[in-house]
């Protein structure tokens, strides 16, 4: 019985490490390393997952709040995504930038939060977190194909 106990953790173990699952950061990579990373991942995996925390303390209190003045006409679109993180920010730009230019489709969204402990006052916290799946159009291959071949020609008309 042990051995099958051992097996199933072992295995969640395994699964919640996603191969395809990028972290993005606003502080860490530019936005296109994370959008050229995405590509590679799509070619491999077929999809990509895109991932970020929000800020802490009562985010999702505050994005409520924004959202229900939004409604009612008290806000505009960029007074509500300034109360969002520029890491969630940075994921919607991503996958946005990834479908506008042909190569995605929206498969899922997925909001929720965490509850984390704050490293300086060292009470509980709640982030915001976003994932983003992200899978293949059906001309993704022709697309990466053509803007390969377009750098291709590129370096060689500077290289003459």
């Amino acid at each position: 019985m042990e051995e099958i106990t051992e097996g199933v953790n072992n295995m969640n173990i395994a699964d919640s490490h996603k191969k395809n699952r990028i972290q993005v950061s606003n502080t860490k990579k530019p936005l296109f390393f994370y959008v050229n990373l995405a590509k590679r991942y799509m070619q491999q995996y077929n999809e990509v997952e895109l991932s970020a925390l929000g800020m802490g303390g009562g985010i999702a209190i505050a994005l409520r709040f924004t959202h229900e003045l939004f409604l009612y006409g008290l806000l505009n679109d960029c007074d509500v995504f300034s109360v969002i993180s520029a890491a969630i920010a940075t994921v919607v730009t991503i996958a946005e930038i990834l479908k506008n230019n042909g190569l995605a489709v929206e498969k899922k969204i997925m909001t929720s939060t965490v509850d984390m402990k704050d490293e300086l006052r060292g009470r509980p916290i709640q982030k915001a977190k976003i994932e983003i799946l992200l899978g293949k159009t059906e001309n993704f291959d022709e697309l990466m194909t053509a803007a390969a071949e377009e750098r291709e020609n590129g370096d060689s008309e500077e290289q003459s």
